[in-house]
């Protein structure tokens, strides 16, 4: 039935049920899950849209996309409207998605103490014959999302915008961050500035529900931590 000409088209379908006009409009998060595996379906039968389709699809594995990734294209063809090519299609989709998944897993390490952030970190700031500032922005697994650097200044110190920082963990849906800078005099005592600076982002970082952990100060071989010494 795959390539019966009196399949329905996404064009032809009514405007609510234009999975790919939807997404361009409104953007993927926009979408159900039945809507993205229309869109790769591309078209239903005579008498069922792309996206009853799907419903009907999802619904066989209790909406469960981890159980769906597990059928086979002998298990999709078993539906009236799905034909091999786009069995392989679904089933293409959810593995890339799995796949995405487990780099994601990998590439996210977990935060644990100011050890693990130390490791990360030292390699990239060290060592640097001048002062930069980064964050590290955390889900609520305490898994990194992203390391940023938001300023690099001289040996003197460096500018930090806080606005700046707290736009791009909106951006990320971050829960918490880690504030990161080295000192290349090799001092491991925070200056009055840094405190300052520390409260005024943890303030900020309150009215937005985005939790401050640490700050860290780094050089070649050693570290401060604000919250293992109870500075924050």
């Amino acid at each position: 039935m795959e390539n019966d000409p009196k399949s329905v088209s996404i064009k032809n379908w009514k405007e609510d049920d234009r999975p790919r006009e939807k997404l361009l409009l409104k953007g993927k998060n926009s979408l159900s899950d039945a809507e993205l595996i229309a869109i790769l379906i591309g078209s239903g039968s005579k008498n069922e849209s792309a996206v009853d389709l799907s419903k009907r699809i999802l619904a066989s594995t209790h909406n469960n996309l981890n159980l769906l990734g597990k059928l086979t294209v002998a298990d999709l063809t078993k539906f009236k409207g799905i034909g091999e090519a786009k069995a392989i299609s679904i089933i293409t989709a959810l593995e890339l998605g799995r796949r995405r998944r487990l780099e994601e897993a990998l590439e996210m390490p977990k935060i644990t103490s100011s050890k693990a952030v130390f490791e990360i970190m030292q390699p990239i700031i060290g060592e640097l014959p001048h002062e930069e500032f980064w964050v590290l922005y955390l889900n609520n697994s305490n898994k990194i999302l992203y390391k940023n650097q938001l300023s690099a200044g001289g040996i003197t110190g460096t500018l930090v915008d806080v606005r700046l920082l707290f736009k791009k963990a909106l951006e990320l849906s971050a829960v918490a961050i880690i504030l990161c800078h080295n000192h290349p005099s090799g001092a491991l005592k925070p200056s009055s500035s840094d405190i300052e600076l520390t409260k005024k982002i943890k303030k900020a970082g309150e009215t937005l529900d985005i939790k401050v952990l640490d700050h860290l100060l780094i050089t070649e071989k050693a570290y401060f931590s604000f919250a293992d010494s109870n500075l924050l």
